[in-house]
């Protein structure tokens, strides 16, 4: 609903009061917090506000969309009432109104906005006032009197937040680029692009850059650098413990759970609508939202009850491209009687939107998906929304994935008591492997990605997803970016990401994870919660939520809120036994995945949402060569733009381009591997551009500079 920047001045660094420097003209912060917000104003467009501490060492900028309580008391920064403490927030707070009930006599409130409970459950509860936050946010807080830096994301990773040091000054906000009127000149990191860290580590693709990982916090006491903590994580049961509940109570709870999710998330003071595709997950929302405006629960502003002022936007590609939903999204909105609004995607529109999708994404995609979601932003801005309800966290919770097949197949579920232990070893050892090989031969679960590194494999017990990951990010690299890079010397000041390249990268992945993730890994979980722990902590936060989720929507000032992704949900459903998520039918020797899920939506979904099968929401891979989406490649990727990243081999990066498109004898007759792999480095070089990032010379000429000055050590651990 908003977006952030803020500063801290560390101990010891030229900005601090007392240091060498510190007479020096100061920079003015006014205007560079200002700057920063401007970069960042389409996030917040009904009012601004900042403050400093009196001795400039602490700053907060915020831009504010108003969802609940409009009033100009529901601006930020909020601060407590003897103005000791303060804090901005980006994001949704739910069962606001019960916090507040609790806390009224000890904390006056000034507004009715729900993320001022903030400082009221901080008061109270002091750090471990996150774990009674429930909603998607990212928060900066500070308190005065113990000197005391905060700044804290949502389980999942729904919204983003990235931090830095730029000339002793610890920075943090919603987006990277707000760090760039502060003088941060963003830099390559080439081991953490090649070896794919940026997708599952605390560092990004630009040096010095982090993000705080989904459950955690940052926190700096007295000015000194901070420490990342976790404040919460997933778990599942031991796989050897038997489940106690029935099916029919599985599925009773289930949808329970989702429906007080999807209510909490109608409230609002403005229009809300809801982003519907031809899948389960999207379809299950638009019909649990019907149902509960039926039991005379408001949308948003709208309490009418007419469900027919229920909007549902839909990408509607073209035709003939494979990949158009919008015919099964119209029925599912006909049943429900709702209002269908499709946004038509063709290939002009994608090449269009391609580049500012980058730039506000900040992350570079192998698809076309962010430029789809941007357009039904747009779309939903138009027809007067500020609240959209999505589907993204379902895949991830109740195994909707093709991969995640092969982890429920590596060991018997002896959680769910339907078969003896024999029984269930045997079918899983013949007929059900059989069963799932039929499927990939038909092309239904998707290509076997299987890992080729053993030490990797060993530590995460067989359930590694990170072959899934390098399958979908090839790009040429250049040669000299394969050799070992050289070590920092002895008490150097080197950035903590100029390690040598790893020759093992999916160790790399492994070992990103704590001792005890690995120890439940390989001793506790079965091996699908293991893959799905993986696949939510890295491509969900990381990918499917940077590339359709908030950055994107809030271009257009829509807040997109998530029901699957609730942790009163998720505790629950982690419980759940494999065997109730992906269920094997004897009889039709075929797999059916998100099972339980399906049971619990059958009163809101249609019969034909309810037998198909899972098919990912994806953009076209093929197009024309002459074509608009081939133009704009051509566009970005000459010999000089990508001379320009400076580590990536230029003919082998000619040629893929040229194999995307194949020989234009078709109508779309190109490689769609190949597709990928130029529509990333046309990204890159959209990134490179508008970031001003300057050219890698490598890894000699890095450690060079990296002797010469320094940087802070600030690092992330899960």
């Amino acid at each position: 609903m908003c977006g952030l920047t803020a500063f801290l001045a560390l101990s010891g660094g030229p900005n601090c009061p007392g240091s060498e420097d510190a007479s020096k003209e100061a920079p003015d912060l006014r205007s560079q917090v200002g700057e920063s917000l401007d970069l960042i104003k389409h996030r917040g467009p009904d009012a601004r506000g900042h403050w400093f501490s009196g001795d400039r060492r602490v700053g907060l900028g915020h831009v504010r969309l108003s969802i609940i309580d409009l009033s100009p008391a529901g601006n930020q920064p909020f601060h407590n009432t003897d103005d000791t403490i303060h804090a901005v927030v980006n994001g949704e707070l739910y069962d606001d109104e019960r916090i507040r009930t609790e806390l009224a006599t000890e904390y006056k409130f000034k507004s009715q906005c729900d993320c001022e409970v903030v400082i009221a459950l901080y008061q109270r509860y002091g750090e471990s006032f996150l774990s009674h936050l429930r909603g998607e946010f990212a928060l900066v807080l500070w308190d005065a009197k113990r000197k005391l830096f905060i700044a804290a994301r949502d389980r999942y990773g729904i919204k983003s937040l990235y931090y830095t040091v730029v000339d002793g000054r610890l920075l943090v906000a919603t987006e990277m680029k707000s760090f760039l009127p502060f003088g941060w000149r963003p830099e390559w990191d080439v081991v953490s692009l090649q070896e794919k860290g940026w997708m599952y580590g605390p560092g990004m693709f630009f040096k010095g850059v982090y993000r705080v990982r989904p459950g955690q916090y940052l926190v700096s006491r007295g000015f000194n650098e901070g420490e990342v903590r976790t404040y919460w994580d997933l778990d599942y049961p031991c796989k050897h413990d038997a489940y106690p509940e029935s099916e029919a109570d599985t599925v009773a709870r289930v949808r329970e759970l989702l429906l007080e999710s999807v209510q909490l998330r109608l409230r609002a003071d403005v229009g809300v609508g809801v982003f519907l595709s031809g899948g389960l997950d999207s379809s299950a929302i638009a019909g649990m939202t019907a149902h509960i405006m039926q039991q005379g629960e408001s949308l948003g502003d709208d309490s009418s009850g007419n469900i027919s002022r229920l909007s549902c936007f839909t990408v509607q590609f073209d035709k003939d491209s494979g990949f158009d939903e919008s015919d099964i999204a119209q029925r599912t909105a006909q049943w429900l009687g709702v209002d269908f609004r499709p946004v038509h995607l063709d290939e002009e529109t994608i090449a269009s939107r391609l580049e500012d999708t980058v730039w506000h994404t900040e992350t570079p995609i192998p698809d076309v998906n962010g430029m789809g979601r941007l357009a039904l932003a747009e779309a939903a801005h138009a027809a007067g929304k500020r609240v959209i309800l999505t589907g993204e966290g379902s895949d991830e919770h109740f195994a909707g994935y093709g991969d995640f097949l092969w982890s429920y197949l590596l060991e018997p579920d002896y959680s769910w008591a339907s078969t003896s232990a024999s029984d269930a070893a045997i079918s899983q050892t013949t007929e059900m492997w059989k069963a799932a090989d039929e499927m990939v031969a038909r092309g239904v679960a998707g290509t076997v990605i299987k890992s080729t590194d053993a030490n990797a494999a060993e530590k995460l017990n067989q359930s590694s997803i990170f072959p899934r990951i390098e399958w979908v990010y090839q790009i040429p690299f250049a040669e000299w970016t394969y050799k070992p890079k050289p070590k920092p010397k002895p008490n150097s000041n080197s950035n903590s990401n100029a390690t040598t390249t790893p020759s093992a990268p999916e160790t790399s992945f492994a070992e990103s994870f704590s001792s005890k993730v690995l120890a439940n890994i390989t001793q506790k979980w079965h091996p699908l919660n293991s893959s799905q722990y993986q696949w939510t902590k890295s491509v969900l936060a990381n990918y499917i939520l940077r590339y359709l989720g908030d950055n994107i929507d809030m271009v257009y000032q829509i807040e997109t809120r998530t029901p699957f992704l609730d942790h009163h949900l998720t505790k629950y459903v982690n419980t759940i036994p494999p065997s109730l998520k992906i269920k094997y039918d004897p009889v039709k020797r075929n797999f059916r995945e998100k099972y339980i899920l399906r049971e619990a939506m059958r009163p809101f979904i249609t019969d034909e949402v309810y037998e198909r099968m899972k098919q990912p929401y994806i953009g076209p891979t093929r197009y024309r060569k002459g074509g608009a989406v081939h133009g704009i490649l051509e566009r970005l990727v000459t010999e000089r733009n990508v001379q320009g990243l400076g580590f990536l081999d230029w003919p082998r990066v000619r040629e893929n381009l040229v194999k995307a498109f194949g020989d234009g004898n078709g109508d779309g007759d190109g490689d769609p591997v190949y597709f990928r792999s130029s529509l990333v480095v046309a990204q890159l070089v959209v990134l490179g551009r508008r970031f001003g990032v300057k050219t890698v010379e490598g890894f000699e000429k890095e450690e060079e500079e990296e002797e010469g000055g320094v940087t802070s050590r600030l690092r992330g651990c899960l």
